[in-house]
C-alpha cells in the first residue's frame, strides 16, 4: 500500500473512524484501524465488536494511488501523529510486510502494525430499501431523549433508546424507570417494514456526534440484531440490545387534574437556582407548591440554608399542589424543550408530572415525584 493525501482530509475521516476505537479492548489488532487502498480510494474502518464506523474517501479526493493494499495500524498512534502534523500532503507506505511509514517533507515516523487477516471480518450489508431520514430530525429526537436512559448495567436494555418505526412515524424512547422522554415525527415517504429495536445510548450518542448537517439523509438499514446508518462517506453499524422494551404508553395518563403554563426560561432559571442547595443532597429534591397564578419553588438544606424562588403562570385547569421531584432530572428535561412555554400537567401529588410544549406537542418528558415524608 502507497499513497499520498492532504493531512485535513485524512484527519477528518480518521476521527470519524477513531470514535469506534476503544482502549479497554484485550484484543491487541482491535485498537488498530484499517486501511485499505483500492482503486476506487481508501477505506478506513474502526471497531470495537459493538459499534463498527467505516469511512470513504474517493480517489478524486487522493493526491496519488502509488500501490492498492490493506494495513492495520494502531489507531490511537496514528490519530496523534497526524492531528499533529503540520498541514500539506503525508505519504503512507507499507513496508516489510508488516510496518507502515508515515512522512512528510520534514518528519518521518516509522510503525509497526497488526497483522491485517487478524483484524474481524465485520458484514456491513445494506438491505434494499432503506428508511430515509432528515439528519436535523434524526439528532435532534436522539438529544432530546437519550439523557433519559439508564446508566445501571443491572437494567441492561433500560440502557439504550427505543426507536420505533412504522408508515412514515419515528418515535423515540428513553427511560431509566424515574423518569420518561418521548419524542414522535413523521418523515417524508412511507416504509413498508416495521422496525422496533433498542440501541445503546453510547453507541447512538456517537452516531448522531457526525451528523453536521441536512444536506444528505440517513438511510437506516434494519437487522434483528444490529442497525447500520449510512450517512454522507460513512457507515455507522452498532449492535442491538437483545430483549423486550417495556410498554411506556400505560404511564402517561389521558386526563390530568391540573394544569399550567409556564415560561420556559424563566421557570428553568427558577430550578437552576433553586437546584443550588439541592445539589447538597442525595437526589437533588426541591419542591413546588402553587398558590393561585404564583408558583413557588423551595430547597433547603439544614447544614446551609433554604431558597425560596416565585414566578408567575397561568393556570389552564384544577387547583393548588405542592409536589417534590429531582432538579436534575427537571433541568435535563427542560434543556430538551426550545419552545418560549411550555405545559406541567399533574394528577396529584404522588402521580408523574408530565411536561410538554402544548396539548399536541410531539415531544414529552415524564418525572416521577419524590415522596419527602
Amino acid at each position: 500500500m502507497k499513497l499520498r493525501i492532504n493531512k485535513d482530509t485524512l484527519l477528518e475521516n480518521l476521527n470519524f473512524v477513531g470514535k469506534a476505537l476503544s482502549n479497554r479492548n484485550i484484543i491487541p489488532v482491535i485498537n488498530g484501524i484499517l486501511f485499505e487502498l483500492k482503486s476506487e480510494g481508501l477505506y478506513l474502518t474502526a471497531t470495537d465488536n459493538e459499534i463498527t464506523i467505516k469511512a470513504f474517501i474517493d480517489k478524486s479526493d487522493i493526491k496519488e494511488i502509488r500501490e492498492e493494499g490493506s494495513i492495520v495500524i494502531y489507531g490511537r498512534f496514528v490519530l496523534d501523529i497526524v492531528r499533529k502534523l503540520p498541514s500539506g500532503d503525508i505519504d503512507i507506505e507499507e513496508v516489510d510486510g508488516g510496518k507502515a511509514i508515515i512522512s512528510t517533507q520534514n518528519s518521518k515516523y516509522n510503525l509497526n502494525c497488526f497483522d491485517v487477516n487478524d483484524f474481524p471480518k465485520i458484514n456491513m450489508e445494506e438491505i434494499q430499501n432503506p428508511i430515509m431520514l432528515t439528519p436535523g430530525n434524526f439528532k435532534a429526537i436522539v438529544n432530546q431523549t437519550v439523557f433519559a436512559t439508564s446508566t445501571q448495567e443491572s437494567k441492561p436494555l433500560l440502557t439504550g433508546i427505543n426507536l420505533k418505526i412504522q408508515g412514515n412515524s419515528l418515535e423515540c424512547v428513553a427511560t431509566d424507570s424515574y423518569r420518561l422522554a418521548k419524542k414522535h415525527i413523521s418523515f417524508d415517504g412511507i416504509t413498508t417494514e416495521n422496525v422496533n429495536m433498542v440501541i445503546p445510548a453510547k453507541n447512538i450518542n456517537e452516531f448522531v456526534k457526525l451528523i453536521d448537517s441536512d444536506e444528505d439523509k440517513i438511510e437506516v438499514h434494519s437487522f434483528t440484531n444490529k442497525v447500520l446508518f449510512k450517512y454522507r462517506n460513512i457507515l455507522f453499524q452498532s449492535s442491538l440490545l437483545n430483549g423486550t422494551y417495556p410498554n411506556t404508553d400505560t404511564l402517561v395518563p389521558d386526563n390530568f387534574e391540573i394544569i399550567y403554563r409556564v415560561n420556559l426560561q424563566e421557570f428553568f432559571n427558577v430550578i437552576d437556582r433553586a437546584s443550588i442547595l439541592a445539589q447538597a443532597k442525595d437526589k437533588n429534591i426541591i419542591s413546588l407548591e402553587t398558590q393561585g397564578d404564583r408558583l413557588i419553588i423551595t430547597s433547603s438544606s439544614p447544614e446551609i440554608g433554604k431558597i425560596e424562588e416565585v414566578m408567575n403562570m397561568e393556570v389552564i385547569k384544577g387547583a393548588d399542589i405542592k409536589i417534590s421531584f429531582s432538579s436534575r432530572y427537571m433541568i435535563d428535561a427542560l434543556k430538551s424543550f426550545d419552545s418560549e412555554e411550555i405545559t406541567l400537567y399533574f394528577n396529584g401529588e404522588i402521580k408523574p408530572i408530565i411536561i410538554k410544549q402544548d396539548d399536541n406537542g410531539d415531544l414529552l418528558q415524564l418525572i416521577l415525584p419524590i415522596k419527602t415524608y
